[in-house]
């Protein structure tokens, strides 16, 4: 029997060409065995026809909030009490600003200011929407209050852009939809701990407009944070530079440098109960970094590097230290390197990959890590980021369990 077999799904549909997808949307969460009520609003109706909703839901299309027959049943009521999860797919930067401070002027934002039930969003927008700062501010603000944000995806958009902004395939949302109710029925593992993540890549400035970096797309690390949220953690991600949305329920800090990162982290770690390093931090930075633009001149230049602070030793190095996990990405020697690294950091464990390996690693969807504590061996094979996270959230949870 699916999870979703009797549940209660409320999608919103708004303005976006993406609404075109939700007939097949709606068709997937029923042969599920959801029960799927649509409300769409204005815009959503220039895009595609409530008739065509309402013959895949078998469902009357909800769109006004002054429908005075719904209303003398207080239909906007009915349908926040109603819904065991709100999905809004497409959801428009225009209904995300909306939604974010608190308007309740049309039906949509009506239920989901008057619903206590999960709200699930599906971002679908022009890519410099997308990354505009008020928009990502928005997103931030729902993510802290619990609102779960399902993509965007990357690709080419209607308005022939490229980048992040396309609504999630269905596959996805469907998935995303399970995920969802699955996560809420398994034994919360992790509740009343606390863990530190950090993710993605530092940025070590060279002068205003250079700096050095790496290829982390942050992926690994924003996965472990969320699987660690859905099995009952609250948690902290400490981010480098990257384009992801902040994970469901997670507490984001950005920062740029090594030394940001590693005051953040030195800030944060009291009371910390599980310590991440996964973010793939410089290990130098420059010497002295020059207050202008440097200049092509000669045909060569020499730049001079100083070791930057090692955040995951210093964090182990605690008296009273989290149980702390490395991360080793290597090309080469992986398991040699990776129980090098265990032993000299004072790691608890470490999760090694092959970044040289095509399809895994660095910007890729998909990870393979081989886990190493001082005694044992783990292999957690080639899957999505998302499926490796949590079995490496489970074997972290087991492992401190033994340890204690």
């Amino acid at each position: 029997m699916s999870i979703l077999q009797g549940k209660n799904l409320v999608l919103g549909i708004t303005g976006g060409i993406a609404a075109y997808k939700t007939p097949e949307l709606v068709r997937r969460l029923k042969d599920q065995g959801a029960n799927v009520r649509v409300v769409m609003t204005e815009g959503a109706k220039a895009f595609i026809t409530p008739l065509t909703l309402q013959a895949v839901s078998a469902n009357a299309v909800s769109d006004s909030l002054l429908d005075t027959q719904a209303e003398l049943a207080m239909g906007h009521i009915e349908l926040a009490k109603w819904a065991d999860l709100i999905i809004i797919a497409p959801a428009t930067a225009d209904a995300i600003a909306r939604i974010t401070v608190g308007m309740a002027n049309d039906l949509l934002t009506t239920i989901c200011l008057a619903t206590s039930s999960k709200i699930a969003i599906a971002p679908a927008m022009n890519q410099q929407m997308w990354h505009a700062q008020i928009t990502q501010e928005n997103i931030t603000q729902l993510g802290k209050r619990g609102t779960e944000i399902w993509g965007p995806g990357k690709g080419e958009q209607a308005c022939g852009d490229v980048g992040l902004g396309r609504m999630l395939e269905v596959d996805d949302l469907v998935e995303l939809t399970c995920q969802h109710f699955q996560k809420n029925t398994q034994s919360k593992l992790l509740t009343g701990q606390h863990w530190l993540i950090t993710a993605g890549p530092t940025r070590e400035a060279i002068d205003p407009v250079r700096y050095i970096s790496n290829h982390s797309s942050g992926k690994m690390g924003y996965a472990i944070a969320q699987a660690a949220v859905n099995a009952g953690a609250t948690v902290t991600l400490v981010s480098g530079p990257v384009t992801l949305s902040t994970p469901s329920g997670v507490n984001r800090i950005n920062v740029s440098s090594a030394e940001n990162m590693h005051q953040q982290v030195m800030t944060q770690v009291e009371n910390t109960d599980v310590f991440i390093a996964c973010a793939a931090v410089a290990d130098y930075k420059i010497a002295e970094v020059s207050a202008q633009k440097i200049k092509k001149s000669a045909e060569t230049m020499q730049i001079n590097l100083v070791k930057n602070p090692d955040i995951v030793a210093d964090v182990a190095a605690l008296a009273n230290k989290p149980f702390t996990v490395g991360f080793a990405a290597e090309t080469q020697d992986i398991e040699h390197y990776a129980k090098d690294k265990l032993k000299r950091k004072n790691l608890d464990l470490i999760a090694a990959n092959d970044v040289a390996k095509n399809g895994q690693g660095f910007n890729s969807d998909n990870n393979a890590l081989t886990v190493f504590s001082y005694n044992k061996k783990f292999e957690l094979p080639l899957a999505s980021k998302s499926d490796v996270a949590q079995q490496l959230v489970a074997l972290i949870a087991q492992q401190r369990d033994e340890k204690q």
